[in-house]
């Protein structure tokens, strides 16, 4: 498994808008300065997070994005299965194919185990954990 860039950048503009929660809505020229990612990337990450109701958007005037909810009630569980197209550790989980090997394939419980165990992780740290510098995560504890 590889978080691709847009996934680490949105789970970064996420926490960026978490930090300005009691604030309005929040420029996406500011987001993307204070993130050093460029504008035009990060429009598309915006889209994709306004279209999976993440962040709410405004434009003209006073507007860009916030939150569309508490961070707490977000999970980077929740921000990746947004923004990766795959969460799988290896490609025989994820195969839209059946594998030939599967009725009798003795490795692939373990990879599913482990996939499990990652996605249990990321599902268990909130947004709001990530806030707090120099925390530390351990498994079942990111909340």
């Amino acid at each position: 498994m590889k978080i691709s860039t847009r996934g680490r950048y949105a789970i970064r503009v996420m926490v960026n808008l978490a930090m300005h929660s009691k604030d309005n809505f929040i420029p996406l020229k500011e987001i993307a300065d204070e993130e050093e990612i460029s504008f035009k990337y990060i429009e598309n990450i915006m889209t994709l997070l306004a279209k999976n109701n993440l962040v709410i958007g405004k434009n003209g005037k006073n507007g860009g994005y916030k939150l569309s909810k508490n961070a707490k009630d977000y999970t980077i569980g929740e921000i990746l299965s947004v923004t990766e197209n795959e969460l799988a550790i290896v490609s025989c989980l994820d195969c839209k194919e059946v594998c030939s090997r599967q009725d009798h394939c003795k490795v692939k419980p373990m990879w599913k185990k482990l996939n499990n165990m990652i996605i249990d992780y990321f599902n268990s740290v909130s947004l709001l954990s990530l806030l707090s510098n120099n925390q530390e995560f351990s498994y079942g504890e990111g909340i």
